[in-house]
């Protein structure tokens, strides 16, 4: 059975005044810890932003295929613009269970930074993002692009008390290293994840009913998203919304009807430092902060990459209706020649490429 311990939760006021105290971070990123932080009172801003950009999710996906398909860009490997299909499964099929919107984003100083640039010294992203035109999704972009500079600018937050941390107990550890990187960094990436309704399995095949819970190596328990680590530092994350699809969406200008999980046991799972499973539930109007592998590196394994996997609900839970699952995950993630081993001098790049090939 998934274990009840629950992430550490502090106050976004305690963040920006850089008074957590190190018991506290060690309890959120330690040893014994589940290696994600959950930041409350947040600004009021937050929810209205996370409600409409996941509710734009859903009509995202229902947008006919010629749209999705100018919307797609096979030469970024899909990770600009929408993709669904492309990516593999551990089965080695095809993802079609959920579709996503990949932007690149940066911090509000780097905006700041380029803004002010004279043109001939203005950088700009490697890959152009791609935007669906207003009239499909009226302030589609607006609302992305200021929810996900909100929480880089709270994961700079969460970045300077990890940096406190690994002060602590990092050995020869750069002061600010991670803060700078963030805010420094044009390779974040947010991902609008939409969940399509579970589709009823052929009779012929047995599944586990929702009151049961496998263990990790059971197919059906990472039905939604299998079992990984992310390859960045650290990855911001909404709670998910859950939106009836039987009938038709209202206009994206009003927004959805928010749903309760229809599956307790659906959602966000993470493997912790004693190897227990943990269910994680994040509440509405709160983000959380998970640590990924570039971090491991760059801190040598005191703050550890946190293996994650999200479970889909039974389709009997549904009772009837078509539930989609719609969420929200920024990985901030360092510039590619950014050292993240300093034993042995590898870079980003050279990580994810490792990371890459590890999982072809």
């Amino acid at each position: 059975m998934a274990e009840t311990q629950q992430p550490v939760i502090v106050r976004l006021s305690d963040l920006e005044t850089a008074s957590i105290k190190l018991p506290t971070l060690e309890s959120a990123f330690g040893p014994s810890s589940l290696g994600i932080l959950i930041v409350k009172d947040l600004p009021a801003e937050f929810q209205v932003l996370r409600m409409k950009l996941l509710s734009y999710a859903s009509h995202l996906a229902q947008l006919p295929s010629e749209e999705l398909d100018l919307l797609t860009n096979a030469a970024s490997h899909y990770n600009v613009g929408w993709s669904h299909g492309k990516e593999a499964l551990k089965s080695g099929q095809y993802d079609t269970m959920k579709g996503s919107y990949y932007i690149g984003v940066m911090s509000s100083d780097l905006q700041t930074s380029i803004h002010d640039a004279s043109p001939e010294n203005r950088p700009s992203l490697a890959i152009p993002n791609i935007w669906p035109p207003e009239h499909l999704l009226p302030g589609f972009r607006k609302t992305f692009e200021d929810l996900c500079t909100m929480i880089i600018d709270i994961a700079l937050l969460v970045a300077r008390a990890c940096d406190q941390f690994a002060a602590k107990y990092v050995h020869a550890y750069t002061s600010g290293l991670l803060e700078r990187i963030v805010k420094e960094s044009m390779t974040i990436r947010a991902r609008l994840l939409h969940y399509f309704p579970p589709q009823p399995a052929p009779s012929s095949l047995s599944l586990p009913s929702s009151g049961e819970i496998a263990s990790t190596e059971d197919n059906d328990d990472d039905s939604w998203c299998a079992l990984h680590v992310d390859d960045g530092c650290l990855t911001g994350l909404t709670s998910a919304l859950f939106v009836d699809e039987s009938s038709p969406l209202p206009p994206s200008t009003q927004g959805v009807t928010a749903l309760d999980s229809p599956d307790p046991l659906a959602g966000l799972y993470i493997r912790s430092r004693t190897s227990s499973v943990v269910k994680v539930n994040i509440p509405a109007d709160c983000l959380a902060f998970q640590t990924g592998s570039a971090l491991e590196l760059m801190t040598g394994g005191a703050l550890k990459a946190v293996p994650h996997f999200v479970r889909g609900p039974g389709v009997e839970a549904n009772k009837g209706r078509a539930v989609a699952r719609n969420t929200l995950a920024v990985f901030t993630q360092p510039n590619s020649d950014e050292v993240v081993d300093m034993k042995t001098g590898m870079t980003f790049g050279e990580h994810i490429r490792l990371s890459d090939e590890s999982h072809a």
